[in-house]
């Protein structure tokens, strides 16, 4: 069983990244970002903290003004071994950011759906720093670092003129613990035994879901709140923590139903609200619980 400690930032989280990590901790960076570190490594997925799709989309019938400032900035970010990106989307594949963290580490790989290549070709990234991610070939990056690419449904899959996936969600396996991002998907027939096999025991879950109306003006939705639990309980996975919420006003939940729905879930599956300046360190035990 896992167990999962959230410890509110008493300072910045820039602050708080200068202390060395003492397990498996992470942050989330709102949106779908999340920094992680554990087993000597940092990393980050879908890091969004720039403000460019507010100024790409100005004068557009939805705004992506941004609800929450971004925690830190890319400058800001601490060296990372690997940045992990789930798909095209400017709210996941950040090209400032992304640009921003090549040019100031060296060491960074940045790992990206393969069918998405043609898009990541366009950034200043060296091509040798980039790893294409394709579903069935999972990637040994370092010692007890293993990450296995899922095909994600951003309400449909998407796939390149190769046929490789262009949505991924990513199962990370560090040392004896395993989590899944799902990236920016809904279910589908198969995943919760893909993820059951798999074995992650917390999952990270978008929970904004989708509307028609959004869907025909080409914005594509994820899981609902009551989706992501039941994702979590046909995967046996037993805690989640739900994000993808407080970005843009035009495609949100309240976070209020998140306290709700965490009550209802319970015991069954354990319900967390992705909060800014906030540690939450993992552990994994035969007697685990949840905290």
């Amino acid at each position: 069983m896992i167990t999962i400690e959230p410890t509110h930032l008493p300072d910045c989280l820039q602050s708080a990244l200068q202390a060395p990590s003492t397990g498996f901790e992470f942050y989330w960076l709102g949106q779908a970002g999340f920094l992680f570190r554990a087993t000597g490594l940092t990393w980050a997925i879908d890091p969004y903290l720039s403000d460019r799709l507010a100024e790409k989309y100005r004068d557009h019938q939805f705004s992506h003004e941004r609800m929450m400032p971004a925690p830190l900035s890319a400058a800001e970010l601490p060296e990372l071994d690997f940045l992990f990106c789930t798909h095209q989307h400017g709210d996941h594949l950040d090209g400032p950011t992304l640009e921003r963290v090549a040019a100031q580490s060296s060491r960074t790989r940045f790992i990206v759906p393969a069918g998405i290549a043609e898009e990541v070709s366009r950034l200043a990234l060296q091509p040798e720093r980039v790893i294409l991610a394709e579903v069935g070939r999972p990637m040994a990056l370092a010692p007890d670092f293993e990450v296995t690419p899922v095909p994600a449904a951003h309400e449909t899959f998407g796939h390149d003129a190769a046929g490789r996936h262009r949505f991924l969600g990513y199962v990370f396996q560090c040392g004896n613990l395993k989590l899944y991002h799902s990236g920016d998907t809904v279910s589908y027939d198969g995943l919760p035994a893909r993820l059951a096999a798999l074995g992650p025991e917390l999952a990270l879950l978008p929970v904004n879901g989708r509307s028609r109306e959004l869907s025909e003006r080409n914005i594509a939705g994820n899981l609902s709140l009551p989706e992501a639990i039941d994702l979590c309980r046909g995967a046996r996975v037993p805690v989640m923590v739900a994000h993808h919420f407080g970005m843009f006003a035009f495609n949100t939940i309240d976070p209020r139903s998140i306290d709700e729905a965490a009550r209802a879930a319970a015991p069954a599956v354990t319900v967390l609200k992705a909060e800014m300046g906030t540690r939450y360190c993992l552990r994994v035990g035969p007697k685990g619980g949840t905290v």
